[in-house]
């Protein structure tokens, strides 16, 4: 594995990048250095242009202006595995795993070893050996299925396919997004052994925590510009978050007044296949409930059931009093709205433009003898867009072209705009900017004070305990306490979602 070149010299250097899509200007004159043996974090805004930079960067795309070196030489990637063989790896967020693959292969994939024209499985086992000792994964047999391993442990993988090239740089998109806490200290300490070896890493994340504790520099880019760059113990979290947005951020977790009304939607004893275990709670009108939990807790199969997604075993729902059997078709109708953890496959249907995600859920409005009033159909989205402040050429622009912020907006404004009185939102704000952060509080607060009833699930603790007013615990799958929020603090909530469930 390549250690790069000294620790004063840049291992990476990124000059007056410029790129447009269209009118669109999503890099201006950026100009970006990466040192071995270093962990920059890049932040911004969702739109600020990281996603741009980087896939420039990993080959994704070609810049218009502007010149990058590596390691001192020129450096033209004209595709990702161009880049890759050149030394630069990228983790996604959403992760790039052939489940039906072996561990082996997804490692290997477009740099195998091999003989004659034949797959050479020994060496290619020399090569993966050390570097899944390094990650922890030698326990596992390398022709082990993908799909059969932990979301933490695919990650394992890419990371492994980016060192068994001997790349020079590693690039984190959002890397603990889906982890728990126990996950996200392994994979820093992964961070910590590649910046042992001279690699240079450059971390995208919304959490400031993850960014003070793992990282050594930072950038900060807005409106696709760099406005700020430097050692981040020179650097307040406040002039950080001033930098991204441009402005003062007076209020973080905006509070808005509401009061909890009659009960809307009761469970007693709900069931799924595993999980959930025996639920039962009450949810109001203009109340948030938050609710808490280890991945794997139930939490998401709780909304799942509750929105019809996955069938429920035994139990009853009821909705003001009346019993109710979910299904999708039932929940839209009964008015209840679900926003997915899963936007790219689930939330949002990423081939089709903003006004049809915005709308198809309600389509009637549009309606007249069978035929849809395209016209105000458009307009009625706008007005939503712009509500939510939705950042995009036009309602028609596809949905996949959007930052993650936006599209989580638009993901909220489909369930608005269908009027929904019950909101069952799973990880809202995962993956978003601190500034669209404050928004969505804003607008969860507005919808609870004019008498929408939440049910807020939330791996963030701190954001459940500002805004929610009963805040629940998951473990196993049983809903193991409910509290109002100020009887919690945040040590407690844990004490709770990790201990182990008597039955």
């Amino acid at each position: 594995m390549k250690n790069g070149n000294s620790m004063d010299a840049s291992l990476l250097e990124m000059s007056g990048i410029s790129k447009k899509f269209g009118p669109t200007v999503a890099l201006d004159n950026v100009s970006f250095s990466i040192q071995p043996g270093h962990v920059t974090a890049l932040i911004g805004e969702n739109g600020a242009g990281k996603s741009t930079l980087m896939r420039l960067l990993s080959g994704a795309i070609l810049p218009d202006a502007g010149t990058m070196q590596l390691a001192g030489n020129s450096y033209t990637p004209q595709h990702p595995h161009d880049a890759r063989l050149s030394g630069i790896s990228m983790i996604y967020q959403e992760l790039t795993i052939a489940e039906d693959l072996s561990i082996e292969d997804n490692i290997m994939l477009g740099c195998e070893s091999s003989r004659f024209g034949f797959l050479n499985h020994a060496e290619q086992y020399k090569r993966i050996q050390n570097v899944l000792e390094l990650l922890g994964l030698d326990h596992i047999s390398p022709q082990t299925p993908a799909r059969l391993l932990s979301s933490a442990q695919q990650q394992l993988v890419e990371i492994a396919r980016a060192l068994v090239v001997e790349s020079r740089v590693v690039i984190f998109d959002e890397p603990t997004s889906s982890l728990t806490a126990q996950d996200t200290e392994k994979l820093f300490q992964v961070i910590r052994t590649l910046k042992k070896r001279g690699l240079g890493i450059v971390y995208i994340s919304h959490f400031l925590e993850e960014v003070r504790e793992i990282c050594d520099n930072y950038i900060v880019l807005r409106d696709g510009q760099s406005v700020g760059s430097g050692e981040l113990e020179s650097i307040t979290d406040d002039d950080i978050v001033r930098l991204m947005i441009g402005r003062e951020v007076n209020d973080l977790f905006p509070q808005v007044p509401h009061e909890a009304g009659d009960i809307i939607l009761e469970t007693k004893k709900l069931c799924g296949e595993k999980t959930p275990t025996d639920i039962s709670f009450e949810l109001r009108r203009g109340e948030i409930m938050g609710l808490s939990g280890l991945i794997g807790s139930g939490r998401t199969e709780l909304l799942r059931h509750l929105y019809g997604l996955d069938e429920i075993r035994h139990g009853e729902v009821k909705m003001a009093s009346v019993s109710f059997r979910p299904s999708p078709r039932r929940s839209v109708q009964a008015g209840i709205g679900f926003v997915s953890e899963d936007r790219k496959t689930e939330g949002l249907a990423q081939g089709m433009s903003i006004e049809d995600n915005l709308t198809l859920s309600a389509l009637e409005p549009y309606s007249r003898w069978g035929f849809l009033d395209l016209n105000h159909r458009r307009n009625s989205s706008l007005e939503w867009m712009d509500r939510l402040q939705v950042k995009a050429a036009c309602s028609a622009q596809s949905i996949s072209d959007l930052s993650g912020g936006n599209q989580q907006k638009v993901a909220i404004a489909r369930i608005m705009h269908q009027d929904a009185e019950i909101l069952l939102l799973d990880e809202p704000t995962r993956g978003i900017d601190v500034g669209t952060k404050a928004e969505i509080y804003r607008l969860i607060g507005e919808l609870a004070a004019a008498g929408k009833a939440i049910l807020f699930v939330s791996s963030y603790l701190p954001e459940l305990i500002a805004i929610c007013d009963r805040i629940g615990v998951m473990s196993q799958g049983h809903l193991v306490d409910v509290r109002a929020r100020s009887d919690w603090t945040e040590e407690e909530i844990m004490q709770v979602a990790t201990a182990i469930v008597r039955h």
